[in-house]
């Protein structure tokens, strides 16, 4: 370094999910980035179930981490213990940056997300599954969520023939804050594509088949009723991934894991760690958010660094939520309220919106 070059802030981001990256990618022209992540590649699992019933789409939800920093560095590894700025690694390296960011997201049942790091045995993973469903007649999805229903829709659009149930405990379909009208067209056209439902019981137990393979399946609902299928899939069950967190930001965690934060996305406690996306109590679990999110991390790291610009603060917007069933059909909550198939597949489900994470990796692969 000369007289005359001035060292760069260093910025770490724990996790390249949709916030994590974002947050890195913005910060890459005016400070020294290191992404950490386990994986080679960003998963884009918003288009998982798609490529599970249609697997020429395995390769597209797939992209190189190594491609997306100009600037920065991507090391793939994984945090085991992070303290205030502290970061230790599983290869036993210690980061300690001027700025910390953790986005490490969150688990979610395979093929929504994937348990494999390495991108070769996760595809290999996703072929494998699509195999098994199209060797299965008959297919339970556990989850009336937005996740359940849209395997359910993408089933049905590319294997019209299979037999698909759907149960989850609560007596209606997507739980949560939407509004009934979005509920309402939601069932009208799973009635219409031949999804059958089964609501406001819990299974006696999960099946003892692992989800995703062939084998006989056999579930019973509280109220008696019994449900058989070739192959069946979990569609709930999210946990936020903050095993690795320590000291006093580990004071910040509730009880189901997840970090509290301030308006500008800071750990409570942290000394000016952020944490953004699936692990905070910011908003809802979506990419969307985590998005969003981001922003608002990178924009206040870049106002600290810079002397530029006013901090931000995170405001939790109206609910939003895009459901496609296939690629032609589905519902969505927009604000200006609820709209159906033609919007729904214009905004999500036609594209599943590959190219708008696909633009990111553009850096030369190093």
């Amino acid at each position: 370094m000369t007289d005359t070059e001035v060292k760069r802030p260093s910025v770490v981001v724990l996790g390249g999910g949709y916030g994590g990256l974002k947050t890195a990618k913005a910060l890459d022209d005016v400070a020294e980035v290191t992404l950490v992540d386990p994986s080679d590649a960003f998963l884009h699992n918003v288009a998982a179930w798609r490529a599970l019933v249609e697997p020429s789409w395995i390769d597209k939800i797939f992209m190189p981490l190594n491609r997306l920093l100009h600037n920065g560095r991507f090391v793939r590894d994984r945090a085991v213990a992070v303290d205030g700025h502290k970061v230790t690694l599983a290869s036993g390296a210690e980061l300690e940056p001027d700025y910390l960011v953790l986005a490490t997201g969150s688990a979610y049942p395979f093929p929504a997300k994937s348990v494999e790091p390495d991108q070769g045995r996760a595809k290999a993973a996703l072929q494998d599954a699509h195999t098994a469903l199209g060797a299965a007649d008959r297919v339970l999805i556990v989850g009336a969520g937005p996740a359940g229903l849209e395997l359910a829709g993408e089933i049905k659009h590319f294997m019209p023939a299979k037999d698909v149930t759907v149960v989850d405990v609560n007596p209606d379909i997507l739980h949560g804050p939407f509004d009934q009208e979005l509920r309402d067209e939601l069932k009208r056209q799973l009635d219409k594509i031949g999804v059958k439902l089964v609501l406001g019981s819990p299974l006696r137990a999960l099946p003892d088949a692992a989800p995703g393979a062939v084998a006989a399946v056999a579930v019973t609902t509280e109220a008696g009723e019994e449900i058989t299928a070739d192959i069946w899939f979990r569609a709930f069950g999210v946990r936020p991934a903050t095993d690795y967190v320590r000291g006093a930001l580990a004071d910040a965690k509730d009880a189901r894991g997840y970090l509290t934060v301030d308006e500008r996305l800071q750990v409570k406690g942290g000394d000016g760690v952020y944490a953004l996306g699936d692990i905070t109590t910011a908003d809802r679990d979506t990419a969307g958010a985590a998005g969003r999110q981001s922003e608002v991390v990178a924009a206040n790291i870049r106002a600290e660094i810079t002397g530029e610009g006013e901090p931000q603060a995170y405001q939790a917007g109206p609910v939003l939520i895009v459901v496609p069933l296939g690629p032609e059909g589905g519902a969505s909550q927009l604000p200006d309220g609820v709209t159906g198939p033609e919007a729904t597949s214009s905004i999500k489900g036609g594209s599943m919106l590959v190219e708008m994470y696909s633009t990111h990796f553009d850096a030369p692969e190093r």
